[in-house]
């Protein structure tokens, strides 16, 4: 897909990637205020009715959820239960991609095209977003509901996904 020209999307071939939305790590997105916080966990759950609703397959991975990140947003329990079950917890690993169960998850849907997005931009979604691309998936980056660490780091990590030709969405 060309990361300008949407019009190649297509929901039969995509799953959506939900990286570290958990209940502390939202705390992390510093570029926002706390009011966007709370909007940026609301679009992660509408993102999630979405797919469960259109029957996209979803990937759930958190990082050391019995640390200062936290569980993973209790609401995705009762919208994905399945994902949730089965979501990739990860102990140590920064980079999601080099998990090979997330990696394992991912395969396991069968699909080509990813929709990512990771609770700070900087940290969760760039890393796992440009190793997808490079094991041949297509990327596409819902930045709504991914925020960095500061905006500078926003900024940065908005150029390396469109350098690395992911796409970048915004929810309408």
């Amino acid at each position: 897909m060309n990361p300008t020209d949407h019009t190649t999307f297509d929901i039969e071939n995509t799953a959506l990637v939900l990286i570290d939305h958990q209940v502390g790590t939202i705390g992390l997105a510093g570029e926002l205020l706390p009011e966007e916080r709370e909007q940026l966990k609301m679009w992660v759950l509408v993102v999630a009715h979405f797919a469960q609703y259109a029957g996209v397959p979803v990937v759930l991975t958190s990082g050391q959820e019995d640390q200062q990140q936290g569980p993973l947003l209790p609401e995705l329990e009762k919208i994905v239960p399945e994902a949730f079950a089965a979501r990739v917890k990860r102990q140590g690993v920064i980079n999601a991609w080099d998990d090979e169960n997330f990696v394992a998850a991912i395969e396991a849907t069968g699909k080509c095209n990813l929709v990512m997005a990771g609770v700070t931009t900087d940290v969760c979604l760039v890393p796992p977003a440009l190793s997808a691309r490079k094991a041949g998936h297509e990327a596409t980056a819902l930045l709504d509901i991914s925020a960095a660490t500061t905006r500078t780091a926003a900024q940065n990590s908005r150029e390396l996904l469109r350098d690395a030709g992911a796409a970048l969405l915004s929810m309408p």
